[in-house]
């Protein structure tokens, strides 16, 4: 039951904008034909009371909704603390929102009457793009825990190693004795996970050293 859970939260969800009852549910049945799970909102009020879990997803919004040309819509989003892609749906009566709404942040801007194909292509790519922001931002939360993790002394020892220095070097610099700095070297590659200097250094550009 427990892994059947997870595996749900996991599908990747797509959460479906506008007012425009009909239009939305049309929408909806075109992701549904493509074996994508929606959610259907009315409103944008809606949408941002809801809670998006953990699962890759992406927004389709209408733009003539999204306020200022989407521009109030990209802040909301962030006040919300939510960074998920959205494909704006415009009308050519609006074309011009939507085109800003575009440089706002949206990944794609479908005007209408769009291609269905063109319309599911770019949801899937805004899930794919989702799903690579949320693995990284996992493992850049795990890399942080395992900095968190080493001593102090761990940590001297590894920002002067991502500098190029050698032991001995090290030792100098710090005062200790270089069969400490050997210990700690040790001590905190295992803890890092890390299998080499050069891999080390590429965790410390990550975690902005």
């Amino acid at each position: 039951m427990n892994a059947e859970r997870v595996e749900w939260i996991e599908e990747p969800v797509v959460y479906v904008v506008d007012d425009d009852a009909s239009m939305r549910l049309a929408l909806e049945d075109l992701l549904a034909s493509a074996g994508l799970r929606t959610c259907g909102f009315d409103s944008v009020d809606a949408f941002l009371a809801h809670s998006p879990g953990t699962a890759p997803a992406c927004v389709v919004l209408d733009a003539r909704m999204a306020g200022q040309a989407g521009m109030e819509f990209q802040r909301r989003l962030q006040s919300h603390e939510l960074s998920l892609p959205v494909v704006f749906i415009t009308g050519q009566s609006n074309l011009g929102s939507g085109v800003e709404a575009a440089r706002q942040g949206a990944i794609e801007l479908m005007a209408k009457p769009f291609d269905d194909q063109a319309l599911l292509d770019a949801v899937n790519d805004g899930i794919a793009r989702d799903q690579c922001r949320r693995q990284d931002a996992g493992g850049l939360a795990s890399l942080h825990e395992r900095w968190a993790s080493l001593s102090a002394g761990e940590r001297d020892v590894a920002r002067l190693m991502v500098l190029g220095m050698l032991n001995r070097q090290v030792a100098a610099r710090l005062e200790i004795s270089e069969i400490t700095v050997k210990i700690r070297r040790g001590q905190l590659m295992r803890k890092m996970h890390a299998g080499s200097l050069p891999e080390l250094v590429r965790m410390a550009a990550r975690l902005g050293m």
